[in-house]
């Protein structure tokens, strides 16, 4: 028998991939544009015809300014500007939709879709699931274990455990540690000075661990490696910030899921028609609403 298989949308990575790609060209009964909407129910349609998940959840992100990492470094994603109106509207239709497509959402003011990702995942492999997240975010390879896989939808590109050092230069378990090191500016996390995605590879690939390569710096300037020298100073000088640095990328366990497990029921006809009435989806993408709102595969 087939190892049961949850399905774990970051959703958001796909609403703004829909809002910079998909035309300016629909509005809602208010004259707000639902470009991003439109875009995100295409992608969101195809997946589930492809992909049929009997378990699934689609993780929102609604913590930016006031997740716990905030509170450990202020400067957290600080370098990223506001959703403006137009397109936070366009996340509650999104989510609205899901809903009444019968998929579990998932969304919390205190953690991130990653750690909302990573805590079903993790709840779920102890009932004995596989898991697919869905995103191309390198940030989520570390929760790849045994049968786990990553998809990166737009590229059509899937890779599990043993995938991710090819990727990355680092083992899936590995990756929090590589960031913190390495630094990553999308999050505006600086890692160590000195030290870029190369360098903290050949780092983890030698010592295994931050808390081992800290413990045994002194070994650093030893090593085959440009700059180790320079490199062993600055981890000195820097130990507590690369420490930081890890609590802000290593992706939560233990945040709060809603009860029942992700089974993707039933939808709901009424409140998909509402939602297409008031986003003005045509006749074609309303047919496949309804398929995909339909007695979920068996």
């Amino acid at each position: 028998m087939d190892q049961a298989t949850l399905h774990l949308i970051d959703a958001s990575l796909y609403v703004f991939r829909a809002w910079h790609s998909t035309p300016d060209q629909f509005h809602d009964a208010d004259g707000w544009p639902t470009n991003a909407a439109h875009g995100f129910a295409r992608f969101l349609l195809e997946l589930l015809e492809r992909e049929r998940p009997r378990h699934i959840a689609v993780a929102f992100d609604e913590s930016l300014g006031s997740n716990f990492r905030h509170a450990l470094y202020p400067a957290y994603k600080a370098n990223r500007d506001p959703a403006p109106p137009e397109l936070k509207r366009q996340f509650a239709w999104c989510k609205a939709l899901c809903e009444a497509l019968g998929l579990v959402t998932l969304a919390h003011p205190e953690y991130e879709a990653d750690d909302l990702i990573g805590s079903a995942a993790h709840a779920q492999r102890a009932l004995g699931f596989r898991s697919v997240i869905v995103s191309a975010d390198k940030d989520l390879s570390q929760l790849l274990r045994a049968g786990d896989e990553q998809y990166d939808y737009a590229k059509g590109q899937r890779w599990g455990q043993s995938g991710v050092k090819a990727r990355h230069g680092v083992r899936a378990e590995q990756i929090p540690d590589y960031l913190a090191l390495a630094g990553d500016a999308v999050d505006n996390i600086p890692g160590v000075s000195g030290i870029g995605p190369k360098s903290a590879a050949i780092l983890l690939g030698h010592f295994d661990t931050l808390d081992a390569l800290l413990e045994r710096v002194d070994e650093v300037p030893f090593l085959r490696l440009r700059g180790a020298a320079q490199m062993a100073r600055r981890l000195r000088e820097q130990h507590r910030q690369v420490l930081l640095w890890r609590q802000l990328t290593t992706i939560a366990l233990d945040a709060p899921l809603p009860e029942g497990g992700f089974t993707h029921r039933q939808g709901d006809s009424d409140e998909l028609d509402a939602l297409s009435d008031w986003l003005g989806f045509g006749s074609t993408t309303r047919r496949r609403l309804a398929e995909a709102a339909g007695p979920p595969p068996p």
